[in-house]
């Protein structure tokens, strides 16, 4: 390097702080939470309360209501696609029951977040439609296995069998079991069976 070049090496941006990803979680899992609750009227000022910070904290890691409930819609799916690769040493069956159990609560998140992503200025629809992709690529393998194993009727794709769960996820219920019975009950008509 001369001694006239002024120029700078690039740097790597920081790490954030243990306490920054500790408070962004925290912020994330109580939205979660809120807005599964309280619904549109969720106010960004509860959420802090909840997690237990400022109103500043949470603008600085989510400037406006619409990040905030994008990267909530994002975390929720991601988590929900995890999810379905830690099933992969269940029976096929179960696997797919289990996972499938998953969507009654983040379908009751999702309505609320999906609704606010909408009304947006800038439409979250193509944020939605990513998500709906990568649960139907996370949700596939589930049920390829299932009808792999003959316990799956070889018939339904993996599509509508979520818009199915789905379906049933949104129905207004205030026992969470109930909706989980009424998901069994809907799964169990997949369930391959011999003709005649």
């Amino acid at each position: 390097m001369s001694s006239t070049d002024t120029s700078t090496p690039q740097s790597a941006p920081r790490p954030q702080r243990a306490d920054a990803v500790r408070n962004r979680q925290k912020i994330l899992a109580a939205a979660a939470e809120t807005f599964a609750q309280e619904g549109e009227s969720t106010a960004l000022e509860e959420i802090a309360r909840r997690a237990g910070v400022g109103i500043g904290t949470l603008y600085r890691h989510f400037p406006t209501r619409h990040a905030l409930v994008q990267e909530l819609y994002r975390e929720e799916v991601e988590e929900l696609c995890r999810s379905a690769e830690a099933l992969d040493d269940d029976e096929p069956w179960e696997a797919l029951n289990r996972w499938f159990e998953r969507f009654i609560p983040y379908i009751a998140t999702k309505q609320v977040l999906a609704q606010e992503l909408v009304n947006a200025p800038d439409s979250g629809r193509p944020l939605m439609l990513d998500c709906r992709a990568s649960l139907e690529s996370a949700g596939e393998p589930l049920l390829v296995r299932a009808q792999r194993a003959g316990v799956v009727r070889t018939d339904v794709t993996i599509g509508q069998v979520v818009q199915i769960v789905a379906g049933i996820a949104k129905v207004p219920a205030e026992d969470p079991a109930q909706l989980a019975h009424l998901v069994h009950v809907a799964l169990d008509g997949l369930r391959y069976t011999t003709p005649g």
